[in-house]
C-alpha cells in the first residue's frame, strides 16, 4: 500500500544527497552553495554530500522572509516557531524547523539569508527569461539568495540548484508580467 513520506525524512534525505553529490563531484571546485530551506531536507542533504566527498565549499541556506523559523532557530540554538506570511515561496512555508533538520543545519551551515516573495519573484522571472527553466517560489529561492549576495561573491565559483518548477499558471503569469 502507500506509505506517506514525512518532508523531512531520512530516507529522502539519501535520494536528495544523490544530486548534491553529483554535483559537488561535478564541480570540485565550487567555493559556496545557495540551497532554500523548506523543511530542511535539502540543506541537509546538501550537507551529507559535503561531508561524504570531504569538499570545502561553503553552504549558504536562503529562507523566506516571510518564514524565519530556520534563520531564527539557528540564532538561538533550538527551535523557534515562527510565523508564515509568504505568498510566493510555499515550499519554504515552514512554521516549526524540524529538531533533527537543525541539529544537522546548525553546525554546519555557513550562514542564511532571508528574501523576500519580491526578490523571490524576480529571481523566478530570471531563471525564465534567461534560462526558459520555471521555477517555483522554492525552486528559486537559491538564485534570490545569491544575487542578494552577489558583490562579495565576486570572483568565487557559485553553485545552485533550480529545485522545484510546481508553480500555478496563473502565479507564474503573475510573476512574468510583474518585472
Amino acid at each position: 500500500g502507500a506509505h506517506m513520506v514525512p518532508s523531512f525524512h531520512f530516507d529522502l534525505l539519501r535520494g536528495v544527497s544523490t544530486y548534491w553529490w553529483e554535483f559537488l563531484r561535478a564541480v570540485p571546485q565550487l567555493d559556496v552553495v545557495y540551497v532554500p530551506i523548506g523543511q530542511g531536507s535539502g540543506a541537509c542533504s546538501a550537507i551529507a554530500a559535503k561531508l561524504a566527498l570531504g569538499h570545502g565549499v561553503r553552504i549558504v541556506g536562503v529562507v523566506s522572509s516571510h518564514a524565519t523559523t530556520y534563520a531564527d532557530s539557528v540564532a538561538a540554538g533550538r527551535v523557534v516557531e515562527s510565523p508564515v506570511t509568504t505568498q510566493l515561496a510555499d515550499g519554504m512555508a515552514c512554521r516549526v524547523a524540524d529538531a533533527q533538520a537543525l541539529a544537522i543545519i546548525a553546525p554546519h551551515i555557513d550562514h542564511i539569508v532571508q528574501v523576500s516573495d519580491t526578490q523571490v519573484g524576480a529571481a523566478m522571472h530570471a531563471l525564465f527569461t534567461d534560462t526558459h527553466n520555471t521555477a517555483e517560489g522554492a525552486g528559486a529561492a537559491a538564485l534570490a539568495g545569491a544575487l542578494q549576495e552577489r558583490e562579495p561573491l565576486a570572483n568565487q565559483v557559485v553553485g545552485l540548484a533550480l529545485t522545484g518548477g510546481n508553480v500555478d499558471a496563473d502565479v507564474f503569469a503573475g510573476v512574468l508580467t510583474a518585472a
